[in-house]
């Protein structure tokens, strides 16, 4: 995390994401949705016409590699920003326990989440790996010629592996389109602007809000 991240800004606000993580956060959104669109084109005939608004064929076979490095570029960034935070902590199981109180909007009988809750810390790791898997099947199924005979059986599992993986990831996407647009108001507009405001930060995350506070507590001056 960026040292300028929560920082506390004027208006009863505070700094969630710094530009260089909006930015990277937007660079592999973009590129994933490419990837998402051509990559459902090549899978099935039915969705082949995605093909066509992407370009055409050949156009979106030749980029679709190519914006995938980009995607995983993204990614690694991600991780050297945020995953330190998202190791699991005693709050974080004690958060899966109080799941039907999350689904049922219960805040006030969740467990204390700190800068991102259980939920959003195995969205990030289910998004780490499966990138990771589609990075190396993609690469076998980019340079089919580079294999040898006697290591064919990488082809086949590339083959069956990489759309898992992309199906995968298409389920996280949309979980993290629902919880960051209906779940948790707010959420989407700080990828965007890059602030929350404070009541934000204590309704969805109180364990990062009382750290904020204590932060602004001993930043002020003594009388």
């Amino acid at each position: 995390m960026s040292e300028h991240a929560d920082q506390i800004l004027p208006h009863g606000r505070v700094l969630r994401y710094p530009f260089v993580e909006r930015a990277n956060h937007w660079l592999a959104a973009i590129s994933y949705i490419y990837l998402l669109l051509t990559g459902l084109a090549f899978w099935s005939p039915w969705l082949f016409w995605l093909a066509w608004l992407m370009g055409g064929a050949q156009i979106s076979r030749t980029l679709h590699p190519w914006v995938g490095l980009f995607f995983f570029y993204a990614v690694t960034r991600m991780y050297g920003y945020w995953a330190p935070q998202m190791r699991t902590a005693e709050v974080d199981r004690q958060w899966w326990r109080s799941l039907n109180h999350y689904i049922q909007n219960e805040d006030e009988k969740m467990p204390p989440a700190g800068r991102y809750n259980a939920g959003q810390k195995a969205l990030f790791w289910s998004f780490f790996y499966g990138a990771i898997v589609l990075l190396l099947t993609g690469i076998v199924l980019w340079l089919p010629e580079f294999i040898p005979w006697n290591l064919r059986w990488l082809r086949y599992i590339s083959v069956f592996l990489h759309p898992v993986a992309a199906l995968f990831t298409i389920a996280n996407f949309m979980i993290h389109i629902y919880m960051s647009v209906f779940a948790e108001r707010g959420a989407f507009g700080s990828v965007i602007r890059g602030d929350v405001s404070l009541e934000f930060a204590k309704r969805y995350h109180p364990g990062w809000y009382e750290e904020i506070v204590r932060r602004r507590e001993a930043a002020a001056p003594r009388k």
